[in-house]
């Protein structure tokens, strides 16, 4: 234990070493990482008072229920407090967010921003509106528990130039952001070039490995140009990958490298120990009835996320559940950004617990595959721009997600290492199917390759140990059945008719929700798209279509889930019960008196001497 105390000392006497070497040793000590070791004597771990945390945040931390701070943590805040440069790289669900964000405010808490600074002193960027959402909810609970007075703002792609202007004339502390804003707030001039050069203090870039991947290499380089050389740069990110390679030599100067072990090598990188990995061998044709199987019979826990390449397959797979009155939503790049944020409230709420996700974040990476342009060309006509900055696969905390289920296998290894790390967050449990057909084997096969097909530990992806043929092929006629039903007609008005209702539920309720934010939970996503009603004897498997491991196996997961809390009912019945009888408030009200009323002042004029 001795070692880690002196730790940060060493390091410090490594940097002022560093500065006396010549420039070819410098850039060779800045490749140098210092490799974060997990101890496992808790005992002796540093709380966050012991990081140098002041007691205001230490007290929100615990107001959050975090007792202590994870290994990305411990090493981040000390260096950052301390004014270094830094690239922070840890796998999903490490809490990288927090690494940076406690120490930032910190430092604006100490140094007070003066009055007379006329632009922000810090600025996050991210690469999509999603993770824009989740990094600024987070600063604002934080600064509320705190109780401080300190403004922040979030910049969106939808807003216009005066919205921008409006946004920032109140002199924000701090901007959470994708680059590309504010490169329309220099262009406009809602940023003033010379006030962000006097005022910029400290400079995050979040999920950095994929802000190249979205094009916002052309937006930093703009941003560049007026970022003091005093600015605080900080780097976070999951992968080591040439863009951040890139992005470190842009804009830091000499950082500091923080590496979890976890992601400190290809073969380590990512996926968590604590995710359990299954595969389900299965022609493309058959992939319906092998997820039917899962989620039918309950072989798998909730809340369950589903990954899909394409957003008619996403249609399909909803309109297919709704015949077995299995309630799920959509959640993909078409729709309304306002609907996309809160359809991801109701999911981490637990208001329903299958979520249907498109995954578009390969789309900028695989632009030469003609396959890949085939199919959008194809889904042209009846589709609506998507939003470049949409993205469920990177950064986002979906709450209490159990199994991830990849129904379209990724087109890359990250991509499918990025899907499974939607799960096991915060070093809680989880688990995850892949339905691989044989036109999927190639990269399925490399999947396997990289991350160690002979290893006996949890990176190995196993076969589904409850999946039975027998089972599978009950479920065939019904699966086929309802399957003809959906053609690429109802695809497609489903799908409209989806988008239309996002539209207005995005547009015409977006102020009435600001005033009465309690009414969002009356608003459903998961609501039936499909015009046939379905039938009865879908919703229920007869036990003599089951054989004995399916059983059995249905026991060890509903063990599973009584062993956790987890009844599978979600909050949805409440809210039918609490505002069912109120639905129409005109009809609560009555001239009559209540009868029980009535009741007691006729008993009372029937007594001769009572008073009333």
């Amino acid at each position: 234990m001795a070692k880690r105390k002196r730790q940060p000392e060493s390091d410090r006497k490594e940097q002022q070493k560093a500065e006396d070497k010549p420039e070819n040793e410098k850039i060779e000590q800045e490749d140098k990482a210092v490799v974060i070791v997990e101890e496992e004597q808790d005992d002796d771990e540093p709380s966050f008072e012991d990081l140098g945390l002041e007691a205001r945040l230490v007290r929100a931390v615990s107001k959050k229920s975090i007792e202590k701070p994870t290994p990305i943590q411990r090493f981040a805040i000390p260096r950052i407090l301390a004014g270094e440069d830094v690239v922070a790289r840890a796998k999903t669900g490490s809490g990288k967010t927090l690494a940076y964000l406690l120490p930032v405010l910190q430092k604006l808490f100490a140094d007070s921003p003066s009055k007379s600074n006329l632009a922000p002193a810090v600025f996050i960027l991210v690469p999509t509106q999603e993770l824009c959402q989740q990094v600024y909810s987070e600063v604002t609970s934080l600064i509320e528990l705190c109780r401080v007075q300190l403004k922040v703002v979030q910049l969106r792609s939808e807003m216009s130039a005066s919205e921008l202007k409006t946004s920032l004339a109140g002199l924000p502390d701090i901007v959470v952001s994708t680059p590309a804003c504010v490169r329309t707030c220099l262009k406009n001039g809602s940023l003033q070039a010379e006030a962000l050069q006097e005022s910029l203090s400290v400079l995050v870039l979040d999920e950095a490995d994929l802000l190249l991947t979205y094009r916002y290499e052309d937006d930093i380089k703009a941003l560049k140009a007026y970022v003091p050389k005093s600015c605080q740069c900080l780097l976070v990110s999951a992968t080591a990958s040439a863009d951040v390679e890139k992005l470190k030599k842009l804009i830091l100067h000499n950082p500091r490298i923080l590496t979890l072990p976890e992601v400190g090598d290809v073969k380590d990188d990512i996926i968590p120990k604590n995710v359990k990995q299954f595969y389900i061998s299965c022609s493309a044709r058959d992939k319906l009835i092998h997820i039917l199987a899962l989620l039918i019979l309950k072989l798998i826990e909730k809340k369950v996320l589903i990954f899909v390449n394409s957003i008619d397959t996403s249609f399909r797979l909803k309109l297919f559940f709704e015949q077995f009155e299995i309630k799920s939503a959509v959640l993909n790049a078409e729709l309304p950004q306002n609907s996309r944020l809160h359809i991801l409230e109701e999911f981490n709420a637990g208001l329903f617990n299958y979520l249907i996700a498109t995954d578009d974040s390969q789309s900028a990476e695989e632009q030469n595959d003609k396959e890949t342009r085939a199919l959008k060309k194809k889904s042209k006509k009846h589709s609506k721009k998507l939003d470049a900055e949409f993205g469920v696969v990177r950064g986002i905390d979906f709450k209490n997600v159990y199994t991830v289920v990849n129904y379209d296998m990724p087109l890359t290894a990250p991509g499918y290492v990025h899907r499974i790390g939607r799960t096991g967050r915060a070093y809680n449990t989880g688990a995850s199917v892949s339905l691989v057909s044989p036109e999927e084997m190639e990269i399925f096969e490399e999947i396997k390759s990289i991350l160690g097909e002979n290893d006996t530990d949890s990176k190995y992806i196993a076969p589904f140990p409850w999946h039975s043929k027998i089972a599978a092929e009950s479920l065939r006629y019904r699966t086929e059945d309802v399957s003809r039903s959906i053609t690429k007609l109802a695809v497609r008005e489903s799908r409209a008719q989806d988008l239309r209702n996002e539209i207005l539920n995005s547009e015409k309720l977006k102020a009435h929700f600001q005033d009465n934010p309690k009414d969002l939970d009356l608003l459903k996503h998961d609501k039936v798209l499909s015009k046939k009603e379905p039938a009865a004897h879908l919703r229920d498997v007869p036990e003599y279509l089951l054989d004995a491991t399916t059983k059995e196996a249905i026991k060890i997961v509903k063990l599973a889930r009584a062993a956790k809390g987890n009844t599978g009912s979600t909050n949805r019945r409440g809210f039918k019960g609490k505002f069912k009888k109120s639905r129409d408030p005109l009809k609560t009200f009555s001239a009559e008196a209540p009868k029980r009323g009535r009741r007691k002042g006729g008993m009372k004029r029937k007594g001769k001497n009572q008073d009333e």
